[in-house]
């Protein structure tokens, strides 16, 4: 007879082995499709999930949890690991407005919606309208990764989608301190737990990163040189858990430890003997990870809730896309008179605002706490992922072909060293 731990290890391993060939048919459907992988993979989680019932993991179970907290960081540290810091300096002032002034934006006109639309009370309309106003860098990272646009505008909208989870992070746990408690927001508290989460993350990450950037690359005292692919690994992970243990954004520090890493030459460090083999690495492991995340995640997609909701939360979902959206982009990127971008790039940035693990998450935390009206915060939520995936990320590569910003891929040959 097995033991409990032995049933539990047999039960992880099955949806683990299941969820993978689940995903490799996903992805070479997906690549015949011309589509991006998530949004197929997305799609086979709701059908094996809520349909046929073959996956029934909780959004609360400890293996989900551990694959979108290891699975995010994973992504994130690989998206700032292909990102430039040279051109991030080019940008900084679009992606300082993107990522704090744009999720308040946001924030104000989808609360707006939903006050009127659920006839919730403001507080309640905020909180849901926080949960969903900022963008998703494990599902914006990968779309980029098989659509090849301006490099401009994709380090600005992979950048924006790291930094402004802690923005709407922050402004998810003040508004929901709000409702459960004094029923008013404290500005000064906000800003401050802004400044301590967003810069520790950065600090964290940087620091992680350098050191172990350091141990591998250096010419002489590159002791851990042999060990370059799992280092990432341990930096990556290190850096978020590090973060998350003194309370500030792991997932930023994450990605700014990526950053650390893919921009070693310019701290006279290089690992350009490595560059194949972690490069290659990193690829498969990035396409696990978003097998695992967005099949779980569309597993557990709650049509009940969406049914019982599902007029005002497309109305809702709508307005973030086709109002919010373009209004948060027109007033914080247009003003950037340094970077001068076109209308092509603002429609571009406009379309491409893909909603996924975060706000999942931070959702499914509301419906565990029991909140008033989690019901109508899951089902908001649940149809910004949908909606967003399933058509704007699908259609990024249509969009860029049609306002001419994707590039061809450069052969391997004739790639400058340090890029992928």
């Amino acid at each position: 007879m097995e033991s409990p731990t032995t049933e539990i290890i047999h039960h992880i391993l099955i949806l683990l082995l299941f969820i993978i060939a689940v995903g490799m048919l996903s992805g070479r459907l997906a690549s015949w499709l011309r589509l991006p992988d998530v949004a197929v993979f997305i799609v086979a989680g709701m059908l094996l999930g809520q349909g046929l019932h073959l996956i029934n993991e909780t959004s609360s179970s400890l293996i989900n949890q551990l694959i979108l907290t290891v699975g995010s960081a994973l992504i994130l540290f690989d998206g700032g690991r292909n990102l430039k810091l040279s051109g991030l300096r080019k940008v900084w002032i679009t992606l300082s407005m993107l990522s704090v002034p744009g999720v308040i934006v946001t924030t104000l006109i989808v609360g707006a919606a939903v006050h009127y639309l659920f006839g919730l009370d403001w507080l309640v309309a905020f909180l849901a309208a926080a949960v969903i106003a900022s963008t998703d860098p494990a599902s914006i990272i990968p779309v980029f990764k098989q659509v090849k646009i301006k490099e401009r505008v994709r380090e600005t909208v992979e950048s924006e989608s790291a930094f402004n989870d802690a923005t709407g992070s922050i402004l998810t746990f003040a508004l929901l301190a709000a409702v459960t408690g004094s029923g008013s927001l404290h500005i000064g508290t906000m800003a401050w737990d802004f400044v301590k989460t967003a810069v520790g993350g950065i600090l964290v990450g940087a620091v992680v990163s350098m050191i172990l950037t350091y141990l591998v690359a250096h010419f002489r005292l590159g002791v851990l040189k042999d060990y370059t692919t799992i280092t990432m690994i341990v930096v990556a992970l290190s850096s978020y858990l590090i973060g998350d243990l003194i309370h500030v954004s792991g997932f930023m520090a994450t990605f700014v430890a990526g950053l650390i890493w893919g921009n070693a030459d310019t701290f006279g460090l290089s690992m350009d003997d490595k560059l194949e083999e972690t490069a290659s690495f990193a690829d498969n492991t990035s396409v696990m990870m978003r097998m695992l995340i967005f099949i779980l995640l569309g597993s557990q997609v709650n049509f009940r809730v969406l049914g019982d909701y599902f007029w005002p939360s497309l109305a809702a979902v709508l307005v973030l896309m086709v109002i919010a959206r373009p209004i948060t982009i027109l007033l914080c990127a247009l003003p950037d008179r340094k970077v001068k971008w076109s209308w092509r790039e603002l429609l571009f940035m406009m379309w491409v605002r893909e909603t996924g693990v975060i706000p999942a998450a931070l959702s499914g935390m509301i419906a565990g706490m029991g909140v008033a009206h989690a019901d109508v915060i899951s089902a908001v939520t649940f149809m910004a992922i949908m909606l967003t995936i399933l058509l704007q990320a699908s259609t990024t590569g249509l969009v860029a072909r049609k306002l001419g910003l994707e590039v061809k891929a450069e052969p391997a040959a004739s790639r400058p060293m340090g890029q992928k």
